[in-house]
């Protein structure tokens, strides 16, 4: 219906990273619950941040952060001389993007995108291997995003989760955005899903409690 609210537009989300603080939840629809770190994601990288940051450097190639949310990570990259642009679909944390130095489009990641097929890096942070409800078929869209010599970084949840569940965004005052699909994959599930996108595993680690996978595209 037009007009209907938008999940991380017409929600508190925005109103979050306005702010620059939460508190904040996906709530399931059984109850349950998680947490929001949009304190994390508003002040400069962490510890863990920087495990993928090194990697982008070391590349040195251009570098596109799918949900880039506040843009901590791209501008830091354009700190580091490292092109760099975000995309998201909310447009309070695009403008916050580029008020810290970064440069960012109000865009979704399944629409058309500057650079497609040549991206250096792709990077999927912060739970953002959820868009869309479906990892499939986010997997195989940046698959078409990244150069054929490219990596994609990518965050999971550190336990074997698969899951696809209704959420919804709560603000502190118990305030609740429109319903929506989300994902979680751990590890395990994201290797299975990137090998059927054409893609293959070169590594995972862990850093300060938070897991990622860097992946390729399988040559030929």
């Amino acid at each position: 219906m037009a007009g209907a609210p938008r999940p991380w537009i017409d929600d508190p989300f925005a109103e979050a990273i306005r702010a620059g603080r939460g508190p904040l939840w996906l709530r399931r629809a059984d109850g349950g619950r998680q947490l929001l770190d949009v304190e994390r994601w508003c002040a400069p990288p962490d510890a863990a941040d920087r495990t993928v940051l090194e990697r982008c450097v070391r590349i040195g190639r251009p570098v596109l952060d799918v949900g880039c949310g506040p843009g901590r990570l791209v501008a830091e990259l354009l700190a580091l001389g490292v092109p760099a642009l975000g995309i998201d679909l909310t447009e309070a944390a695009v403008e916050r993007t580029r008020r810290s130095g970064g440069s960012a489009l109000h865009r979704s990641v399944f629409d058309r995108v500057p650079g497609e097929h040549r991206w250096g890096a792709v990077v999927l942070l912060d739970g953002n291997l959820g868009i869309g409800g479906d990892p499939a078929a986010l997997l195989r869209r940046l698959a078409q995003l990244v150069s054929p010599e490219g990596w994609l970084f990518v965050e999971t949840e550190s336990e074997p989760v698969d899951e696809r569940v209704r959420v919804r965004i709560e603000g502190g005052a118990g305030r609740l955005g429109p319903p929506f699909v989300w994902a979680r994959l751990g590890p395990g599930a994201l290797a299975r899903r990137a090998a059927a996108a054409g893609l293959v595993e070169t590594a995972r680690w862990v850093s300060r409690g938070r897991s990622f996978t860097a992946l390729r595209v399988a040559a030929g």
